[in-house]
């Protein structure tokens, strides 16, 4: 099981967008070198205004492009960092990992999922309604977040645009991802 990186973004600043680069460098503990996220402890402002003492199990946002199909077919145009990812991939279900998924991102870089990312109100401030398109409820009822994943890195690396992402499951039993 295994997909492709089809694109890498960061930002110094805590913007909503994030600017597509050629290369991004994940550093162990900390997150995306040089993004306004990298840290061990929360950095996500309102977390830190909650308690900047919990750690950041948000140092690495993976969005999966087929999101931009789906939401692009009810009339929203988003591209790779627009909704503020670190890393856009191809051809791997994230929603659907479990919790404590490690991905192998090129060459050396590796980053455990630790669960789902929770949107907020800025994303319809980017594009009124489409917070509805990601997030909804299912038939039962239960919410469901398709604005991808949250990670940290547990290994430091460079990534670039087609690079290889490897997909090792944890050992069972598998817990499915809630937000984080």
């Amino acid at each position: 099981m295994g997909g492709t990186v089809t694109a890498v973004s960061r930002s110094a600043e805590h913007t909503f967008s994030k600017a597509v680069r050629g290369s991004i460098r994940l550093l162990a503990g900390l997150g995306v070198e040089g993004d306004a996220h990298q840290g061990v402890t929360v950095q996500h402002r309102s977390r830190v205004a909650q308690d900047p003492t919990q750690p950041n199990l948000r140092q690495v946002h993976l969005i999966h492009e087929e999101l931009f199909a789906e939401v692009g077919a009810a009339g929203f145009e988003i591209a790779p960092g627009r909704l503020g990812e670190n890393v856009t991939t191809a051809g791997i279900d994230l929603l659907r990992l479990p919790v404590g998924t490690l991905l192998r991102l090129g060459d050396a870089a590796v980053v455990e999922v630790t669960g789902l990312r929770n949107p907020c109100l800025q994303i319809d401030g980017f594009q009124d309604g489409l917070l509805k398109q990601v997030v909804g409820r299912d038939p039962d009822g239960r919410t469901v977040r398709k604005a991808g994943i949250m990670g940290i890195v547990v290994a430091s690396g460079e990534v670039r645009p087609g690079d290889p992402v490897g997909v090792e499951l944890p050992a069972g039993p598998h817990r499915p991802l809630e937000r984080v």
